[in-house]
């Protein structure tokens, strides 16, 4: 199972992905996305892959919102530092190279890391956040358009298939 690592440092956020990054740590991502916008002194993010063993989809998805909400409200591109091979291929062939800064290795040290709790949202607000992760994946390149449209479709008719529908009561 994985983890996700923070530390602050003079503006610069650090989030370190630690293990194996699955869905289930999508509501923490979600969260520290959340209380980004509100961080009066940022001056940028890094996203620190160097021991992270694989990533799906979601969190992808969720990495690449990071980078538009970071552009869109502070004007800066966030760096991913990847020296995994394997997780550069995916980064690169997801479109990651147009909205992140991706280097081998980091160039400084980040200090101190704390992790961050985990987050537990229901089953519902997770099918939300997984499906909006892969819209922002779509977003980036026609080959993720292609290869989540059938996803993101399966995932918009079972929200409203989990709509509860009343029914009658014969008593």
């Amino acid at each position: 199972m994985g983890k996700i690592l923070f530390a602050e440092r003079d503006g610069v956020q650090v989030l370190k992905f630690v293990g194996d990054v699955r869905v289930t740590l999508g509501p923490t991502i979600s969260t520290f996305l959340s209380k980004l916008g509100q961080c009066k002194t940022f001056k940028s993010v890094i996203i620190d892959l160097t021991e992270t063993e694989g990533i799906d989809s979601t969190s992808l998805g969720l990495l690449a919102k990071i980078s538009l909400t970071t552009q869109e409200a502070f004007n800066t591109i966030p760096t991913i530092v990847s020296p995994n091979e394997d997780i550069s291929r995916i980064l690169e062939s997801m479109g990651f190279g147009k909205v992140f800064v991706i280097l081998e290795e980091l160039i400084t040290e980040c200090g101190q890391l704390g992790e961050l709790p985990t987050e537990i949202v229901s089953e519902s607000n997770l099918r939300k956040q997984v499906l909006e992760a892969h819209k922002v994946l779509m977003s980036l390149n026609e080959r993720n358009q292609g290869e989540f449209r059938e996803l993101v479709h399966a995932l918009q008719h079972e929200s409203l298939d989990a709509v509860p529908v009343p029914r009658n009561r014969v008593a």
